[in-house]
């Protein structure tokens, strides 16, 4: 009755500077919250005050069974202005790291995660070219600062995220501006992984170095029908395999999914009747993990894949439960079938700070007081810190 993961398995949970830290009031993010005409429902501010709070919150960690932590760096901390770069930015962040190693955690560090300094915004962001030679500088510096503590570093999170919601659809910095400006800036953000990956393996040559991609079980419904079959797939290469394509020689893939997509003959569906829908709005559908984990591995010609977010965003943390073991029992059959799967990280160690859904959506395995800033860790907490001990899954 138990399932058992490979040795060297890894298992951790994440976060982003932005949604954890607090007052990173220099990026494009702080702005866009606090613009009079904001999709947010309400700003970030002190967030989890993690920047002050890590030491206990890694210490958390590894009490509760997890050997890494994924977290990513604040650019706009560490070049404020252009140019500019903040030693002591960088000497919190060493610290971060050197606090992981401590507690037996391994560093995991994201370089963007949805956030760019406003100056870089100002000057066009991810639609100007101009912004993958700053991106490949800032990943230089950071680099030679980290690179000998980071286990591993990913470059760009979500770049597919970045570009259509913030550039197609609006709810992202800087706002819809068209079509055009969505497709050029997928080319930028991917070309800008590869820019900096390169630039990050002529500093730190063994620290292995991926891309993290937002991946969804794209279905057509009817499963048969060539219209469905042919917007899905079109959507599917848009969004995805404009990435994974880029990512076949690197050292790991970083897929992130919470859900499904329903693509019928004029386009996507929304949920199917009788089937939970998330605060979020979208199905509760743990079998999605696995399905992306294969397309992944299929499209970058089996590049090792490592789950660097999964997880629910819901105010009942048995249906949490009930969700992660689901995904993890999907991992196994993935691995039984011969994929490489290097480990998995649950999105979210704490309750934080969604982006324009504020602090409503809770994904978090750690409770946070909003008035206190008190940890409560949550039953799914201790179960999966039980399930990564053990390296194990039991079935119950």
């Amino acid at each position: 009755m138990t399932r058992r993961f490979p040795e060297g398995f890894r298992w951790g949970t994440a976060t982003a500077a932005h949604q954890v830290e607090g007052n990173n009031v220099n990026n494009d993010w702080w702005a866009w919250e606090l613009a009079p005409d904001t999709p947010c429902v309400e700003p970030s501010g002190d967030a989890c005050d993690q920047y002050h709070r890590y030491p206990a919150d890694i210490a958390l960690l590894a009490q509760l069974g997890f050997d890494n932590y994924r977290f990513s760096i604040e650019w706009s901390r560490i070049e404020p202005v252009e140019g500019q770069f903040s030693r002591a930015a960088l000497d919190h962040y060493r610290r971060v790291c050197a606090t992981c190693l401590e507690h037996g955690i391994e560093p995991v560090v994201t370089y963007h995660h949805f956030t760019s300094p406003q100056w870089l915004a100002a000057q066009g962001g991810w639609h100007e070219r101009a912004t993958i030679e700053k991106f490949v500088r800032f990943s230089e510096k950071a680099t030679e600062h980290l690179g000998d503590l980071a286990g591993r570093i990913c470059t760009i999170n979500e770049p597919n995220v970045v570009a259509f919601i913030g550039y197609m659809v609006g709810a992202f910095p800087p706002g819809a501006l068209g079509k055009e400006h969505w497709l050029t800036a997928q080319d930028i953000m991917r070309d800008a992984h590869v820019a900096a990956t390169e630039a990050i393996k002529n500093v730190a040559p063994d620290v292995p170095v991926g891309l993290t991609v937002s991946m969804s079980d794209y279905q057509a419904v009817p499963a048969d029908d060539d219209l469905a079959v042919a917007r899905r797939d079109r959507i599917r290469f848009l969004s995805e395999d404009h990435y994974l394509e880029a990512c076949r020689d690197d050292d790991f893939i970083g897929v992130q999914t919470y859900s499904r997509t329903r693509i019928g003959p004029e386009g996507e569906l929304g949920p199917e009747d009788g089937v939970p829908v998330l605060p979020m709005g979208y199905e509760y559908y743990p079998e999605s993990l696995a399905a992306t984990i294969r397309r992944a591995w299929e499209v970058t010609e089996q590049t090792p894949v490592l789950v660097t977010e999964n997880g629910i965003g819901t105010d009942d943390d048995t249906q949490r439960q009930a969700y992660l073991r689901a995904a993890l029992e999907g991992v196994l059959d993935c691995i039984d079938d011969g994929i490489e799967v290097l480990g998995y990280t649950c999105w979210s160690l704490l309750d934080n700070f969604e982006w324009a859904f504020g602090y409503g959506p809770r994904f978090g395995i750690v409770d946070v007081d909003r008035a206190t800033q008190l940890r409560t860790p949550k039953p799914s907490a201790h179960w999966l810190g039980g399930v990564a001990r053990a390296n194990a899954l039991d079935r119950p």
